[in-house]
């Protein structure tokens, strides 16, 4: 394999009912960043049916060039025709970098499409940059040492540590990202990108699914990535029936509610609300980490957020060691006392 042939920084920009998924925005955002280093430049990947209207948005949040694979057989997601959109047009463009969103739909595609094109995939990465591999030179070997290597960070082993992985020997590059991780650029109105037109072609075979029916659920749970105040509960309030207090505070600043694992884990919430490696990651102006131990898992998830409040009856809980401020004793007591003096001081404005 010549790597020097591989150029570019590819997203693949996923859309659902031709709208752009905002995972895709991220990444173009990040995208952008990579790029710089490497003195290269963005293209999004779109792929879809009757999907050419997009092109413009993709554009205006960083994409140089856009390659759209436009076929009917691509109006809903299915593996086999996005995996074969996919590593074709990586197999005719030769990049560098390919990142996909880790979405349920990005988790199906990326290794699907890292087997077909014979490269590797770091999964649900959090940090992604342009390093050198080894990250330090091997005393004697100094001129083995890779540079401008895509360097993919995720957690492993459950979360307990830290791993920084590099694909120095094939390419492209690919790494999936969790949504919420990287941020968006502010658009630019009126941007422009160059627009190819690209068609592997498509002959359905035995490993085309038939999709029988669509149905879409209907949740009228607020999707907490979006929310700009979050009061977030876990084991340490004790019940289901408690959280009616977070409830109570979060109403009073315009806020939403979110939790834990452990109180997913406990039936107490939905999966929908939950902060952390396995949950969502969040990045709101404020965060109320309320019973909450701060174990890494959900640190990950959190750590980002302007300001993060903590509540917590154990002095040495390790979500103090992340927060801004921090109340240590009963929630019970703290959480109703705060909210009544926010509604307060809110009247009085």
């Amino acid at each position: 394999m010549n790597l020097e042939e591989y150029k570019g920084v590819f997203v693949f920009a996923q859309q659902v009912d031709n709208e752009i998924s905002g995972i895709a925005l991220e990444l173009l955002g990040k995208a952008k960043e990579l790029a710089q280093p490497l003195d290269t430049q963005v293209t999004a990947v779109l792929i879809g049916s009757e999907v050419k209207n997009l092109t413009s948005t993709l554009a205006e949040y960083g994409a140089d060039r856009v390659i759209v694979v436009d076929d009917p057989e691509l109006k809903e997601y299915r593996t086999e025709p996005y995996a074969h959109a996919l590593a074709s047009v990586i197999n005719e463009y030769k990049p560098d970098i390919v990142l996909v969103g880790a979405t349920a739909i990005g988790r199906d595609l990326g290794p699907t499409v890292s087997a077909r094109v014979a490269t590797g995939l770091t999964a649900d990465c959090t940090v992604l940059e342009i390093g050198d591999f080894p990250l330090q030179a091997i005393p004697g070997k100094e001129s083995e040492q890779k540079h401008n290597q895509l360097l993919m960070t995720r957690p492993a082993f459950g979360g307990n540590t830290i791993a920084t992985i590099a694909c120095p020997n094939t390419r492209p590059q690919m790494a999936t990202v969790r949504p919420g991780v990287m941020q968006k650029i502010a658009p630019v109105a009126g941007a422009t990108a160059e627009i190819i037109e690209f068609n592997p072609g498509f002959t359905p075979n035995n490993k085309y699914v038939t999709i029988k029916e669509v149905v879409k659920a209907v949740s009228d749970v607020e999707d907490i990535m979006d929310a700009k105040i979050l009061v977030s509960g876990g084991r340490g309030v004790g019940s289901p029936e408690n959280f009616k207090l977070l409830e109570d505070l979060a109403k009073v600043v315009g806020g939403t509610v979110a939790c834990s694992r452990a109180v997913v884990d406990s039936g107490w919430k939905p999966k929908d609300l939950q902060v952390g490696q396995t949950g969502k990651t969040v990045r709101p102006q404020v965060y109320f980490a309320i019973g909450i131990s701060g174990a890494i898992q959900h640190v990950a998830g959190m750590e980002e957020s302007d300001v993060i409040i903590a509540i917590n009856k154990d002095a040495d809980a390790p979500i103090f060691d992340v927060a801004d401020y921090g109340i240590v004793g009963d929630l019970n007591k703290i959480v109703p006392q705060l909210t009544e003096s926010l509604k307060a001081e809110l009247a009085n404005k």
